[in-house]
């Protein structure tokens, strides 16, 4: 004698969501950063371009641009030295599937970018000037 219900078939016991959001990794065209914010540190801006041309921006509605904006606001002021706020903008961030792991929850898929690289050409280097600040930031 088993224990529980029956499992149910293979066909319906897919993991598949009538919901769930497949993207093309492609860049979007965006929007420019709107100048009545008073954004005054470039790491603000590379965060606004960052998500402006994310493949998420793609099926933003108003409210999710305005998010940014605020968002934004909060990105410069830590970059302006108030660390504080660095967990609101995690926590608004992964609302838009930042990292791998807030997309799976999330259930978004982003389809990767089909590159014409030489397999034996090196990636670019990703970290920046600006990432060393904000790493010197948080380490002082």
């Amino acid at each position: 004698m088993t224990r529980g219900p029956r499992p149910k078939e293979n066909a319906v016991r897919r993991n598949k969501h009538a919901h769930a959001q497949e993207l093309a990794a492609d860049a979007q065209p965006g929007r420019e950063l709107p100048r009545g914010l008073g954004i005054t540190t470039s790491g603000a801006r590379r965060f606004w371009r960052t998500w402006a041309t994310s493949p998420q921006s793609a099926r933003w509605a108003e409210t999710d641009w305005a998010e940014l904006e605020i968002t934004t606001k909060l990105v410069d002021a830590l970059y302006q030295g108030d660390l504080k706020l660095a967990g609101e903008i995690r926590q608004r961030v992964a609302k838009w599937g930042a990292t791998t792991e807030d997309r799976a929850r999330l259930r978004i898929s982003i389809e990767p970018e089909h590159q014409d690289r030489d397999a034996d050409q090196a990636p670019a280097e990703t970290t920046t000037d600006l990432d060393e600040e904000l790493f010197r930031l948080l380490n002082s």
